[in-house]
């Protein structure tokens, strides 16, 4: 088995969402609960970007002790330092530094050429490991850039020091087989790979950051960076806990990661509370909705055996059980089964005629809930004898 790292960005990239901007006290929160989860680095920031930034990388350089501790920058020399300034006295430190390398960004961005690019990581790269070892190289628009170029620019990388080449998909546009073939490429024909780490850093704006996740780790990558519960810019990043599920439930992939997975939920909980972004409820594996069944066929099937309508488990990843949730689509064996968690045991002719009254009452309300279980189990006997007239 083959170990995939986890990048977690949640408070850097996951933080870039518009209103959801955190303190650094907040920060503080969520990076010892990523720790606790088992992320093998926690991006904490941009130091450049403000003194609020800088002191939040600072301090949490300061307290994780377990998890590298990653500082972002751009390929320019005050950014890296400030960088490293940051990073000072942390236990495992990182700077993350590149440049948008797609015909695009090199065009329209920054008016420069293919050559002035490579030199400007050559010289990022280097000046960044005068002052940590671990230093990794995004190649912004990856997604974008041709194979051979892209080879070149983290060749280039590679040569000046690189430990961790990033490919980002920075704007969600690559299908997953061309992601996947674009790693592919980049395994195929690098040199020096043997000590260096080929990521993924997905974005969602065609609904494919994970997939493309998925299929750059199958072909040669070995870091995925995501945050939790998806959130980023636009329309997001890689989700985490779509990725580790993903990997953990196909595990003839022979992939794993060292993610605490029961604490999935929780610390989506933590991240929704402290970012102020509500988790839409169909969201994967975190949703209120994901361990939830409403439909009465898919009801029945779960009462009996939980795996013929889920592929996990609730409880790997924090939730207590699944939930079967009374509409007008349930059907009798639903309703015995919550009946039943109410104390209430009835016979067949006793579950017709309450299921008679429980349909009247479905079509009244979008949802059965506690009070009209309780009326139901409560008044048992008297709807029982006027079905029976």
């Amino acid at each position: 088995m083959t170990k995939i790292h986890i990048f977690d960005t949640t408070l850097r990239d996951g933080e870039q969402v518009p209103g959801c901007r955190l303190n650094k006290e907040q920060k503080l929160i969520l990076a010892t609960q990523l720790e606790k989860l088992g992320v093998d680095v926690i991006e904490a920031g941009f130091p450049v970007s403000s003194p609020g930034d800088f002191q939040s990388v600072r301090e949490l350089g300061q307290k994780i002790k377990k998890s590298t501790v990653c500082g972002l920058s751009r390929a320019v020399k005050n950014d890296i330092k400030v960088a490293a300034e940051a990073l000072e006295g942390c236990a495992r430190p990182r700077i993350h530094t590149g440049i948008g390398t797609s015909e695009n960004h090199i065009k329209y961005k920054f008016k420069s050429t293919e050559e002035q690019i490579l030199e400007r990581i050559k010289d990022a790269i280097s000046y960044a490991k005068s002052f940590v070892e671990d230093v990794e190289f995004y190649a912004e628009d990856a997604g974008r850039t041709r194979n051979e170029f892209l080879a070149r620019a983290c060749q280039t990388a590679i040569d000046a020091g690189a430990t961790v080449l990033n490919i980002p998909d920075t704007t969600g546009y690559c299908l997953p087989y061309e992601y996947g073939e674009k790693i592919a490429f980049l395994a195929a024909n690098l040199k020096g790979l043997q000590n260096v780490i080929i990521s993924t850093h997905c974005h969602n704006d065609l609904g494919l950051a994970t997939a493309n996740s998925i299929y750059g780790v199958i072909n040669g990558a070995r870091q995925i960076e995501c945050t939790i519960n998806g959130i980023g810019e636009r329309a997001g990043n890689t989700s985490l806990e779509e990725c580790v599920m993903t990997i953990k439930q196909h595990d003839e992939l022979g992939f794993y990661t060292d993610i605490n997975t029961p604490l999935l939920q929780e610390t989506s909980n933590m991240v929704s509370r402290e970012m102020g972004m509500i988790v839409q409820p169909n969201k994967a594996i975190v949703g209120s909705n994901a361990f939830a069944h409403s439909s009465g066929i898919h009801q029945d099937g779960v009462i009996k055996e939980r795996s013929t309508y889920e592929i996990i488990d609730p409880a790997e990843v924090g939730v207590d059980k699944s939930s079967i949730v009374l509409t007008a689509r349930s059907g009798r064996a639903a309703l015995a089964f919550r009946l039943k968690e109410f104390g209430c045991e009835v016979t067949k002719l006793e579950l017709d005629a309450l299921y008679e009254r429980f349909l009247q009452l479905a079509d009244e309300k979008k949802e059965i809930r506690e009070e009209e279980l309780t009326f139901l189990s409560e008044n048992k006997d008297s709807i029982y004898a006027e079905y029976s007239k």
